[in-house]
């Protein structure tokens, strides 16, 4: 197997007498689309500065390809390409102005590579207009080709589509995911919408009060064990309820007449079973896999994003 893009062992942050990162450990491989995401105030910036070196980690490390960025910061920061939300570029100057600009920062970014990572977001034909002219998708797309100049092994995004229509964040996602799967690129992502995160990242972790709750697989292939979201349009809607609870402990909403609730795909003919044998009237019932929405809350908590 091929060495991890990135790996944080065991890192914490403390800032005054406040410990605000606790004991991070994961990894992210080549090719892979990352998904870090967390409530407001988790420390998903905290961590990605400490990723790009612009904060010390108090004890623990961060590896890019091996190498150490508290020890050899040189090497391992040129393995990385980074945008925080939206990128600066100089308006008054055309794309290809602004990337010969940060090529030049860059020691060995040729003509070639300038005109490959182009081509990479698509903007052969807007390159040559002022980038005032650009909408907010077309800056991302320069954003990501100006980070990707020196040919980093890891393109870290911070809120990535913040502020596009949905166009332009259907543009950004596709764009992601050829780097990755083309050009074997290591992608981290942090955004607040899940469903775009869903259908981007290969893999996810889950941050909250500075802890590390779970990795998960995103295309894992599902089975009986896993659990699904169910719709069910029944009557009496709040008897139905009270019977699920009662009966096999599950909390379902109603909307509509329609109960929601999470539960094992096999246990779900037991479900309707006992509404029927209670004379309540099933009408209809459809089930989806538990959204990354549906997951994320499970796990912290309905009421944990300010």
């Amino acid at each position: 197997m091929s060495e991890p893009a990135m790996q944080l062992l065991d890192v914490n942050k403390t800032i005054g007498n406040k410990q605000i990162i606790k004991g991070l450990s994961f990894s992210i491989n080549p090719g892979e689309v990352f998904g870090f995401i967390g409530p407001n105030g988790a420390g998903k910036t905290t961590t990605i500065r400490m990723m790009v070196g612009l904060m010390n980690i108090t004890s623990g490390d961060i590896r890019i390809l091996g190498k150490s960025i508290k020890t050899d910061y040189k090497q391992a920061a040129r393995e990385i390409g980074a945008i925080v939300e939206n990128p600066e570029m100089y308006p008054f100057m055309s794309g290809i102005q602004n990337l010969n600009h940060y090529a030049r920062m860059n020691p060995g970014v040729t003509k070639e590579r300038i005109n490959e990572v182009i081509q990479l977001v698509g903007l052969e034909k807007a390159i040559k207009y002022k980038v005032d002219k650009y909408s907010l998708g077309m800056r991302q797309r320069l954003g990501i080709a100006q980070a990707l100049l020196h040919k980093p092994s890891i393109l870290i995004l911070d809120e990535p589509t913040n502020g596009l229509d949905p166009a332009g964040i259907r543009e950004i996602r596709t764009y992601i995911r050829k780097l990755a799967e083309q050009d074997h690129v290591a992608v981290i992502i942090s955004s607040h919408l899940l469903s775009e995160v869903e259908l981007m990242c290969d893999r996810i972790g889950i941050i909250k009060n500075g802890e590390l709750i779970t990795t998960q697989d995103l295309h894992a292939i599902p089975n009986e064990k896993q659990e699904i979201q169910v719709h069910m349009e029944v009557t009496p809607a709040e008897k139905a309820k009270e019977l699920l609870k009662l009966e096999h402990n599950i909390d379902a909403t109603i909307k509509d007449s329609v109960l929601l609730f999470q539960s094992e795909k096999e246990h779900v003919p037991k479900l309707i079973q006992t509404l029927v044998n209670k004379d309540i009237a099933v009408y209809q019932v459809s089930a989806a896999e538990a959204s990354l929405e549906d997951k994320f809350f499970d796990l912290i908590g309905e009421n944990t994003i300010e």
